[in-house]
């Protein structure tokens, strides 16, 4: 493996990178610090809305439209904002139902780091995958991170709608995907964050296997982390996503807490705000279970991990995880996790938890009844979980490995 004998300075770039909207924005935040602090100089390029950075992170801020602000959602922009040409164009696509921000974002970057390539050893692309990304890997070296295909988010996107003009706004909201497929082949190497994430962006980009590197996710242990002190509830499940998008699977555990509720007792915590009126609320009416849900809203990090202290197991219900940071959170607070195998899951869990087939609800209820009834095997599973986050999951290790991949980019780039 390459080797270098001073600090790299690298570029961060992450359009849509705040830890509240997503694992991307964890990634950015918790990658950033880990390469600062193997004494590597690293800066972020970033749109709104903010990322969350260590204070000695310098951030380097592209302002947009941020037309997805749920503050001021799909607001109309003044004739001044219209008159910068990225602003109308990313108006235009936000205005005909498609999801220009990796584009423009792109462009944005471009121009601004077009006169400043030459300060950076490395460039590293946080999955916006634009034109504009394509235009400064022909002028530095550059890598991306895809933490995975978004052709899977549209195949289940398309499927869960009905009405063909749905299906329609579906495939236009993912028409960027043809663009980040053209700009992943042209990359000499792309990091992922495990085997089952190369496999399917291999087949569904095209690609070969040779171009990529995977270098799994960490997990923050000083913020999760197991509590003694605080008392596990009787039949209390946690989860971690209350996102209506089909790919996270509520669906199909909401279903099983209304089989389990036949016969015994049990509630479940949800770390997050349904959407207003949506799927998930409706179908909780609908299966009548609304006084064994509750639904935090956003917390802090230290009420996040008493959550998990209180939980008697936490579950994973998603039908496709290109990772799984959920499982991996809870994992680190030593709680027994139940997790579908959709995606990387169980390269995740391992054998330091149940796995049950995704979309499938009554396996997911006899594997949430089993952990119930069975303390002692909670206990062991938890702990279980507990040493393979340890031994395999923190981010300094993603560090070092993604140092590495930075090297062979760099050291291939001055051989062409």
């Amino acid at each position: 493996m390459p080797e270098t004998d001073r600090p790299l300075k690298i570029c961060m770039l992450s359009y849509r990178s705040n830890p509240h909207c997503g694992g991307q924005g964890v990634y950015l935040q918790n990658l950033s610090r880990a390469i600062k602090d193997l004494g590597h100089q690293i800066e972020v390029v970033s749109g709104p809305p903010n990322p969350t950075l260590d204070a000695n992170i310098p951030l380097h801020y592209l302002p947009g439209l941020d037309l997805y602000d749920p503050q001021d959602p799909f607001r109309v922009p003044t004739i001044r904002e219209l008159l910068n040409p990225i602003n109308l164009v990313e108006w235009v696509g936000v205005s005909t139902m498609g999801f220009p921000e990796p584009f423009t974002f792109g462009i944005r970057a471009y121009q601004y780091l077009r006169n400043r390539l030459a300060t950076y050893d490395i460039v590293h692309d946080n999955q916006s995958l634009s034109y504009g990304v394509w235009a400064i890997q022909n002028r530095a070296p550059t890598i991306a991170t895809i933490h995975h295909p978004i052709t899977v988010d549209r195949k289940l996107a398309i499927q869960a709608e009905r009405l063909p003009l749905k299906r329609i706004k579906q495939w236009r909201w993912h028409s960027f995907i043809g663009m980040q497929k053209r700009v992943a082949r042209s990359l000499a190497r792309i990091i992922t964050v495990s085997e089952s994430a190369r496999n399917d962006i291999c087949r569904d980009f095209n690609m070969p296997p040779a171009n990529f590197r995977v270098v799994p996710n960490g997990i923050n242990t000083d913020q999760f982390h197991p509590i003694p002190a605080i008392d596990r509830k009787k039949n209390r499940l946690i989860v971690t996503n209350s996102a209506d998008t089909p790919l996270k699977g509520l669906y199909f555990l909401f279903r099983a807490v209304a089989e389990l509720a036949q016969h015994q007792d049990i509630d479940v915590t949800v770390v997050g705000s349904p959407k207003k009126d949506g799927q998930i609320v409706k179908l909780i009416r609908e299966l009548g279970i609304g006084h064994r849900i509750h639904f935090t809203g956003r917390i802090d990090n230290g009420e996040f991990v008493r959550h998990y202290a209180r939980a008697t197991a936490a579950v994973v219900p998603s039908v496709y995880e290109v990772f799984g940071l959920p499982a991996g959170e809870a994992m680190a607070c030593a709680v027994p996790v139940i997790s579908t195998t959709g995606g990387a899951l169980p390269e995740v869990v391992g054998e330091a938890g149940i796995l049950v087939p995704p979309a499938d609800h009554v396996s997911l209820a006899r594997a949430i009844g089993q952990v119930f009834g069975n303390p002692e095997r909670a206990a062991e599973l938890g702990w279980a979980g507990y040493r393979r986050v340890q031994q395999r999951y923190t981010w300094p290790k993603a560090a070092e490995s993604t140092i590495a991949a930075y090297l062979e980019v760099i050291h291939g780039y001055r051989r062409v």
